[in-house]
């Protein structure tokens, strides 16, 4: 499986343009699922905020597909979003793949087959390393929130939902 996994295009893909940006850190092969922040943090023994969680969306004035990185632990607040780029839907599977080029589960930051709005959680910034998915949900790789920044040239805004205990 790990052979595989390695040898999937998606994460192929991700290490040219990893090696091609000078990114100094590699892609890590989970041991098991990262589809979602909880899997993924269990697996690398950190916090689930610290994984950069790519979440799309369908802006409804021209189909152009909007993708917020998350912290892990954020649920994101679709009224902000919509109120930074205009309307937004929910994206299915075959939207994320067609509009990204990634399945869900392992859906990167780089490297999307069309261009695509994309924004960034303030609170990534909170720590020195976050992780994001490399294409599969196998794999991830690590980096700093300002390396992040730099490789997707997104805006970096608040786009957590505010939430109060019970």
């Amino acid at each position: 499986m790990e052979n595989q996994t390695q040898q999937s295009d998606s994460v192929q893909r991700v290490a040219q343009l990893l090696k091609d940006m000078n990114h100094d850190r590699d892609i890590v092969m989970l041991p098991s699922t990262g589809r979602t922040s909880a899997e993924a943090a269990d697996s690398l023994g950190c916090q689930v905020a610290e994984i950069a969680k790519s979440i799309v969306f369908r802006r409804l004035s021209d189909d152009a597909a909007v993708m917020v990185i998350a912290s892990g632990a954020n649920r994101i607040d679709e009224q902000k979003v919509s109120a930074i780029v205009g309307d937004i839907g929910k994206a299915n599977a075959k939207f994320v793949r067609d509009r990204i080029g990634y399945a869900i589960g392992g859906v990167c930051p780089i490297g999307h087959a069309t261009k695509s709005v994309i924004l960034l959680d303030q609170d990534l910034f909170a720590f020195e390393t976050v992780w994001a998915a490399a294409g599969h949900p196998h794999a991830v790789f690590p980096m700093t929130p300002a390396q992040l920044k730099t490789m997707t040239d997104a805006p970096v805004v608040d786009i957590a939902a505010s939430w109060t205990a019970p």
